[in-house]
């Protein structure tokens, strides 16, 4: 039998968002005046596809983040927008992450339902009548 690496942990998909939230960040910083994020959009669109579908409601509303217009679709209040977003990159960036963020939030609550469900008791009954 093949020894298993009881150092390995295998990635979730919550944390191949929190990558891509943190790699946000870092594009935030950019100087340029109209920045593109044309490889981090398709990048996060191809994650959110592979955990959810092509027709999910979250690769719909990531794509509307990519442009500024996602405030309808995920219900943010006014008061949850920065100050800035009359700067069109700069209003796509935060909805970015605040997309990102709702839809890491929930992607934890189901991943913790995943885990607890696979952790039952590991064991059989004893044969005889039940």
């Amino acid at each position: 039998m093949a020894d298993v690496n009881s150092m390995y942990h295998a990635q979730s998909r919550s944390d191949t968002l929190k990558s891509q939230i943190d790699k946000l960040k870092s594009l935030a910083h950019h100087t340029a005046v109209n920045p593109t994020f044309d490889q981090f959009d398709a990048e996060t669109e191809d994650i959110l596809i592979n955990i959810y579908g092509a027709n999910h409601q979250y690769v719909e509303s990531y794509k509307y983040a990519t442009v500024g217009e996602a405030e309808a679709l995920v219900n943010l209040p006014e008061s949850a927008q920065e100050p800035l977003t009359r700067d069109i990159p700069k209003k796509g960036l935060q909805q970015r992450r605040q997309a990102l963020q709702s839809i890491l939030t929930e992607l934890q609550g189901l991943e913790m339902q995943e885990a607890d469900l696979l952790t039952g008791e590991d064991r059989e009954d004893p044969p005889g009548p039940s």
